[in-house]
């Protein structure tokens, strides 16, 4: 436990020194000019809008800033060989990975707070602590499927393509499934064939889609049981590729 925490501190630090806060504070500023230039030309519901369009911004960008972080920090510790490195010390593999999941989500752990804090402008407290804490659990998802990616992928734009492609799949396999059993879809086996397909590719996918939602900013946090439900999905996912990790990182000869 004390290898990984040490492990984590070092990661997060080298978060810190990185381009992220930079990132991060221009994704905000983005966020946040676009909010106000909808404010002028919005006619009715300005507020609302501006805090809509301002959170589906702030969380793909948490997304998009985490995975790119993490594949970008493993690809530069793998061609300079820092995990052989790390490993010579007294450190295991499991307490390395972990220590490394760890300080990566710390960092998006601050990315949520620093993406959450302007939605107090539009939102009540109740609203906004529910959108920042899912918002932190899927920037802690997202880390740990660019952790996983980018340590048993050797190039770090495929481990950025698989993280950018769980992610997208989770967050639309719920609109894929509601098209597909439409009362549009055709009545046919080989229909019947692609809904089943849709369903048991569901079944393995993070739905995205039910967490951090902009209507929890918009009409107040959900039911304590709904967000329970939604949480506890995110961290089980996350436990789950994390144990993918730590098996495909044990088996590896270094």
């Amino acid at each position: 436990m004390h290898a990984a925490l040490i492990v984590a501190r070092f990661t997060l630090l080298e978060s810190r020194r990185s381009g992220l806060p930079w990132l991060a504070l221009a994704a905000l500023a983005a966020a946040l000019g676009l909010a106000a230039f909808l404010s002028q030309v919005a006619l009715t519901e300005g507020a609302q809008l501006q805090a809509s369009v301002a959170a589906a911004l702030l969380r793909a960008a948490a997304a998009f800033l985490v995975a790119a972080h993490v594949v970008s920090a493993i690809g530069r510790e793998a061609s300079d060989k820092g995990l052989e490195f790390t490993l010579a010390f007294p450190i295991s593999r499991p307490a390395y990975y972990l220590g490394k999941l760890a300080g990566f989500g710390l960092a998006g752990l601050a990315l949520a707070t620093a993406f959450a804090a302007p939605m107090l402008l539009w939102s009540g407290a109740a609203g906004v602590g529910a959108w920042w804490l899912s918002l932190a659990l899927e920037a802690l998802l997202v880390a740990a499927a660019a952790l996983f990616f980018a340590m048993a992928l050797a190039q770090p734009a495929a481990a950025l393509s698989a993280t950018a492609g769980l992610y997208l799949l989770g967050r639309s396999i719920g609109a894929i499934q509601a098209i597909a059993a439409g009362p549009h879809a055709q009545d046919s086996a080989l229909a019947g064939v692609a809904r089943w397909a849709i369903d048991g590719v569901a079944l393995v996918l993070p739905r995205l889609d039910l967490a951090t939602r902009s209507d929890w900013l918009l009409y107040g946090a959900p039911e304590g049981a709904e967000f329970a439900r939604v949480a506890g999905a995110l961290l089980v996912y996350t436990v789950l590729l994390a144990a993918a990790g730590l098996f495909d990182l044990g088996r590896r000869n270094l």
